[in-house]
């Protein structure tokens, strides 16, 4: 099921400040929020698998206390070692992602210095709840991903992350017939709270995957490269 909506038919606006300080383009920056559990990293993983032999990517991961993220994708070795980074919180994960950038701002910035010159980073948070969204000074468009076993009611409970991010992903929908998820109602509400904004309802355990979502970001990264 993938519900794809846009305000005017194309790609969101995304900011217009494309420019390192010495002047060359920098990064796309896209966020990859959710619940604990949602798929984060198992959907930022299969999106590095999808785009990393067209683009030149990074991964910034966020935790509490851990590196346990980072070191998930390294073990699968989605991308270099050199092109994830890993940022420990060390308090609430929106603070770092919403309230005080400046710790992933880093992270980003010494990627691209590192590795660069980049067409996109991945700038994934710690799990969160419904109200997780990022700065528009940190990135340039939001993924918020939830799953079905938290709930056939969550698309209808909102919160910022459901009802404002730029793209909703309902994860783990082959689940759904164990948990008692209705995906025709999960869709409905997502309509109801997100009227025109994309959702893309997922199985990682699909063949398409993460098409939809490897497809949405590829049209940011035309629209910020155009």
């Amino acid at each position: 099921m993938h519900l794809d909506h846009s305000h005017d038919g194309g790609p969101a606006a995304l900011s217009a400040d494309a420019h390192r300080p010495d002047g060359t383009r920098r990064a796309l920056r896209v966020g990859l929020g959710g619940p604990v559990g949602s798929g984060k990293t198992a959907t930022v993983a299969a999106l590095c698998r999808a785009l990393r032999d067209r683009f030149s990517l990074a991964v910034v991961t966020n935790d509490i206390y851990t590196r346990e993220d980072a070191e998930f994708l390294l073990r699968n070795a989605v991308l270099p070692p050199e092109r994830i980074q890993a940022v420990e919180t060390g308090a609430c994960p929106h603070t770092a992602i919403r309230d005080d950038i400046s710790a992933n701002l880093e992270a980003v910035e010494d990627l691209e210095e590192a590795v660069g010159p980049l067409d996109l980073i991945l700038v994934e948070s710690g799990g969160d709840n419904l109200t997780a969204t990022f700065s528009k000074g940190l990135v340039d468009a939001q993924i918020f991903v939830i799953d079905v076993a938290g709930g056939d009611d969550i698309p209808r409970k909102g919160g910022p992350g459901v009802t404002t991010a730029d793209l909703l992903v309902v994860n783990k929908t082959d689940l759904a017939p164990y948990v008692g998820s209705d995906l025709g109602r999960m869709a409905r509400d997502a309509k109801e709270q997100r009227a025109e904004l994309p959702v893309v309802f997922q199985s990682l355990r699909s063949e398409d995957g993460v098409d939809a979502v490897a497809a949405w970001v590829r049209e940011r990264l035309a629209a910020w490269t155009g």
